[in-house]
């Protein structure tokens, strides 16, 4: 099932402010929340749909690449979906209930959802080479990385025995309260426990294996799914991909860089392919068929007789898709007629002769274009 546009899922413009958007996901979130429709399956994942749409559109980076790329930009790297597919309720709370002001009862401070603060993993970025065969048809591609994952003998929580103490120092808030006097009044600023690192907990016996922490670095393989039509520069992403989060946070993403790799035989331009033909003049004068070479192999072409250097043939459907749509752009074929430059005596007399018709003449009426003159009304 095809995912709903991120901004039709927030009801707003895509020119929408910050505000805007922060605005739009409250007043969504409130709507779908699972406190106000209890065992409603249809609203909870309205409420996951729309986290996910705001957890993309608040990121100046990823609204970016969404805008560029759609939905490939951000999610369609291995079916991750996006971050509130791949990830539960408190996982949204924790990321997204301040917005809420201490609406039913979390964020911001402490109700049931709130509370101590979940970690979240750090990002990995790595570099994926393409071909053009890739960049066509898209690929799976299996990659190894070194990385921080939970720890298998605590399963992530970073204690021996699954025991915990609440945090002194904060209570089990996760936060420090300080008030001091100015000439203005008492001044109340909170910050993180740095006793607890904001969890507002701590472990009774710390795990044997990673320590406490919850993690340890280990290689892991993943299958990324490229989706067809990526380019040089795009950036995909794979959500809780990355770095895992210390003692049972939040997964970091996996941020795919696209690097393509040159084909020898044919140049891209945008979803267009261009290749240059060269031909000889008996062909250009009397018409051939001819092979030039596509991203699936061979297709065979005629020239035409009569044919000028510089026209350009357009085989389409031959190019590459568009990442955004189902179009398919083409192959255009430049005709560059190829000029002899070592004759014989024999072939010299026979093109002495061609000179004396006028239909050897060049027609001076027709101006020799620029290549780029030529195709643009192709990119156009």
């Amino acid at each position: 099932m095809a995912k709903r546009d991120y901004y039709d899922i927030l009801e707003i413009q895509k020119n929408a402010s910050d505000d805007e958007i922060k605005k739009a996901y409250r007043k969504m979130a409130i709507k779908y929340h699972p406190d106000k429709n209890p065992g409603d399956k249809a609203a909870e994942e309205k409420f996951k749909e729309a986290a996910e749409a705001y957890e993309v559109l608040s990121n100046a980076e990823k609204r970016q690449r969404y805008n560029q790329f759609g939905h490939a930009g951000v999610g369609g790297a291995g079916g991750a979906g996006g971050f509130g597919g791949g990830m539960n309720m408190d996982d949204i709370f924790s990321q997204f209930g301040d917005i809420f002001g201490g609406a039913f009862g979390f964020g911001g401070g402490g109700g049931q959802r709130g509370g101590r603060r979940v970690m979240r993993g750090t990002n990995l970025r790595v570099k994926v080479k393409l071909n053009l065969q890739d960049i066509a048809n898209g690929v799976e591609k299996k990659i190894k990385v070194n990385k921080h994952v939970n720890c298998k003998t605590c399963n992530g929580s970073g204690s021996k025995n699954g025991q915990y103490d609440t945090c002194k120092p904060c209570n089990g808030t996760g936060v420090q309260t300080r008030v001091q006097q100015t000439i203005l009044g008492a001044m109340q600023t909170q910050t993180t426990c740095n006793s607890c690192g904001g969890e507002g907990r701590v472990v009774k016996e710390k795990c044997g294996t990673c320590h406490g922490d919850g993690i340890v670095r280990e290689e892991e393989i993943i299958s990324i799914n490229i989706p067809a039509g990526v380019a040089e520069g795009m950036q995909l992403s794979m959500s809780g991909k990355g770095n895992a989060a210390p003692r049972g946070g939040i997964n970091g993403d996996l941020l795919i860089a696209i690097e393509e790799e040159e084909h020898p035989e044919l140049k891209r331009e945008g979803s267009h392919l261009i290749y240059g033909l060269n031909i000889s003049f008996p062909d250009a004068a009397l018409g051939a068929n001819v092979e030039v070479p596509t991203v699936e192999g061979k297709a065979k072409i005629k020239i035409d007789a009569g044919t000028q250097s510089g026209k350009v043939l357009r085989l389409k459907g031959k190019g590459l898709p568009d990442v955004n749509s189902y179009g398919r752009g083409d192959l255009l074929v430049e005709i560059n007629v190829f000029t002899p430059t070592n004759l014989s005596s024999e072939e010299k007399k026979i093109i002495e002769k061609f000179r004396e018709s006028k239909n050897f003449e060049p027609n001076p009426s027709k101006k020799e274009r620029g290549f780029f003159d030529r195709m643009k009304e192709y990119f156009d």
